[in-house]
């Protein structure tokens, strides 16, 4: 319930805006700065060709990563610390583009140097542009030209208490919170309610509005009727001030919900899950480069590893398992046989120990290096697994007596996305057996927390400790 008065110049609600229009000039001006740069160094005037469709696809990358991470949706990155990982968003952004120009042949056309060059350009704009934002938004802050004046209306200590801290932990310059009003002078003690002044009822509120002194109103009536709320948005509508509604449940859930819209009615969402809209292309897009350039650069040793299980040990070479898979549904995971094909276990109930006599020789050495693993690849393009999640339980599988469904509170909840070769618990060095209740929840933990808190970024430093850990990792056998 909020109304959007008239008459400002500006709100700190721009900040989104303004953020989104000084990357795509970033990138914008990196284009002909890039090309002019490279025709003056190696003295050849160049058709940027190929290297604009490449441009093309990085910048559409970029912005699909930084929505993802919900930069576009607030203005506290750019304020608290200049959003310095932009850089970094944009480099992943052109490593991307680049796999997609050498996937469809193109290298031949690609100039290595025009195309560092722009990178450098355009992480250089980036990077620099941050710093600018960040100095020239915290001035207009300071000097109020982008900061809303705020009065908290009807509020108890407990409630001004509650919301003043809640501002604090987000750190926002741009409001200011001037005091509380309200028709009960008793609320106030020397003049004060809470950390805040008391400046009176309703009407030495309506007359700060009209003198200019307040840019919104949060209205916190714990006894407020329709009929009163219309009475005050009525006198207060007479103003140019934004006037909002703070729910009671706003203040006690705090800070678990989101506010949303479900069509044109105001919600508060008390959980969404974070692989939704724009993050699941993100996502989906992750998955089939990745997994196309895997494939590619690993053949020969996928074509070896299985000649090498054909000649070494009677049965198929691959071994094919029922595991849970998005919203507990059972999927069919490919691996690479590693047991004697008499002794192997379909269900997974029988747990993979050190020294596990069923695993062939072969098997125990590409069960070491995790080769195992890799025609999941194949089930990542048939969008059946993701290149990062959780990893995919056999059905059947026990952590000590008990199955993983009974000894762990929330299980279920690590199938709201789709299995993975690798995942954050298995570079937290939850790999291999568990053994024990403690740490079957650990992995669990680990696991929802990777759900809950996804994001490109994080996904690419999972498989970088990924590829560390191979070298090192001990859990595997």
């Amino acid at each position: 319930m909020s109304r959007t008065a008239q008459g400002r110049r500006f709100t700190s609600n721009v900040i989104p805006s303004l953020v989104f229009v000084v990357d795509l000039l970033c990138l914008l001006v990196a284009v002909p700065v890039a090309v002019l740069s490279y025709s003056l160094t190696v003295g050849l005037v160049v058709v940027p060709g190929v290297h604009t469709a490449a441009a093309f696809i990085a910048g559409v990358a970029f912005f699909l990563i930084r929505q993802s991470r919900g930069v576009y949706g607030q203005s506290v990155a750019v304020l608290q610390s200049g959003d310095t990982g932009v850089t970094f968003d944009y480099v992943i952004a052109a490593l991307l583009s680049s796999a997609i120009v050498w996937q469809f042949g193109l290298v031949d056309e690609f100039s290595r140097g025009l195309t560092l060059v722009y990178v450098a350009a355009t992480t250089g704009l980036l990077f620099v542009s941050r710093f600018v934002l960040r100095a020239t938004l915290r001035r207009l802050a300071d000097s109020g030209r982008i900061r809303q004046r705020v009065v908290i209306y009807g509020a108890d200590k407990d409630t001004v208490a509650r919301t003043c801290r809640m501002l604090d932990l987000q750190a926002l310059p741009q409001l200011l919170l001037v005091g509380v009003a309200d028709d009960y002078s008793r609320r106030a003690d020397a003049g004060m309610v809470g950390d805040l002044p008391f400046i009176g009822g309703f009407p030495e509120l309506l007359a700060m509005a009209r003198d200019g002194e307040v840019d919104q109103v949060l209205i916190a009536l714990s006894d407020l009727t329709r009929e009163r709320m219309d009475l005050i948005i009525e006198k207060l509508s007479e103003v140019a001030i934004d006037i909002s509604l703070i729910p009671r449940e706003a203040i006690t859930l705090a800070p678990d919900y989101r506010v949303n819209f479900v069509g044109s009615i105001p919600v508060l969402t008390l959980w969404q899950r974070q692989m939704r809209d724009g993050n699941t292309i993100v996502k989906d897009v992750e998955d089939f480069v990745v997994a196309t350039v895997a494939l590619v650069f690993l053949m020969p040793l996928l074509l070896v590893t299985a000649l090498a299980i054909k000649l070494t040990s009677r049965g198929p070479v691959i071994f094919k398992q029922p595991r849970f898979g998005f919203n507990n549904r059972e999927i069919l995971v490919w691996k690479f046989r590693s047991m004697y094909v008499d002794r192997q276990d379909v269900s997974g109930a029988a747990r993979t120990t050190r020294g596990d006599p069923r695993i062939t020789p072969v098997g125990r050495l590409i069960r070491k290096l995790s080769i195992d693993e890799l025609p999941q690849l194949w089930n990542v393009l048939r969008g059946e697994m993701s290149i990062v999640g959780p990893r995919p339980h056999a059905t059947h599988m026990k952590v000590g007596d008990h199955y993983y469904f009974d000894a762990v509170k929330g299980y279920a909840g690590r199938h709201r996305v789709k299995p993975g070769i690798t995942g954050l618990a298995q570079v937290r060095g939850l790999r291999g057996e568990i053994q024990t209740i403690e740490r079957a929840k650990r992995r669990v933990e680990l696991d929802r927390y990777y759900i809950d808190n996804w994001s490109l970024t994080l996904d690419l430093r999972i498989m970088m400790e990924t590829l560390v850990n191979l070298l090192f990792d001990k859990n595997a056998y």
